[in-house]
C-alpha cells in the first residue's frame, strides 16, 4: 500500500476532501537532474493537491487523515491510461497505412486511434471507479485542546 497523509478540508454527502501536500524525495535521489519528476515538483511549486474519496470512516472538517492506494491498482491505473491509448493509436497507424499506404492516411489512424484510446479508457475508468480510488484508511489522533500539553505534577 502506498500512504499518505492528508488533511480534511471539506465533507459532500458521504465523502471527503482531503488535501495533500506533494512531498518530493529530490533531494536525496542520485537522478535529480535527469528525472521527470523533479521537473513536474518545480513546475508544481510542490502545491496542495485535494482528493475526492469516500468517507468511510467518518471524518470530519480538520481532521488528520491517511489515504492509502494498492501497488497494483495504481500500475494497472497506469497502465489502462498510458498503454490503452499508445496501443490504439499504433494500431491505428499501421491500419491507416495498410488501407491507404500514404502517410496522411497513417497519421488520420493514428488519430482516430488514439482518441478511440483515450474514450475507451474514459469509459473502462467510469465503469470501475472505486477500484482505483485512495481509501481513507485512519483518522490520525490530534491532540485535545482540553488536555493540556504539559500538564504539572502535584
Amino acid at each position: 500500500m502506498i500512504t499518505e497523509n492528508g488533511k480534511v478540508v471539506a465533507i459532500d454527502g458521504d465523502r471527503a476532501w482531503v488535501q495533500t501536500i506533494r512531498n518530493s524525495a529530490c533531494q536525496s535521489c542520485a537522478a535529480r537532474h535527469g528525472c521527470g519528476q523533479r521537473a513536474l515538483a518545480g513546475a508544481t511549486g510542490g502545491r496542495a493537491n485535494q482528493v475526492l474519496v469516500t468517507n468511510e470512516l467518518e471524518a470530519r472538517v480538520g481532521d488528520e487523515v491517511t489515504l492509502a492506494i494498492d501497488e497494483a491498482a495504481l500500475l494497472r491505473a497506469s497502465l489502462l491510461v498510458y498503454a490503452v491509448p499508445l496501443l490504439l493509436m499504433v494500431a491505428g497507424a499501421i491500419l491507416g497505412h495498410g488501407a491507404g499506404g500514404q502517410d496522411l492516411m497513417a497519421i488520420a489512424g493514428a488519430l482516430i486511434g488514439l482518441v478511440g484510446g483515450f474514450t475507451l479508457v474514459r469509459w473502462l475508468q467510469r465503469r470501475s471507479i472505486h477500484r482505483f480510488e485512495p481509501r481513507l484508511i485512519r483518522i490520525i489522533p490530534g491532540i485535545d485542546e482540553n488536555v493540556p500539553t504539559n500538564p504539572t505534577v502535584l
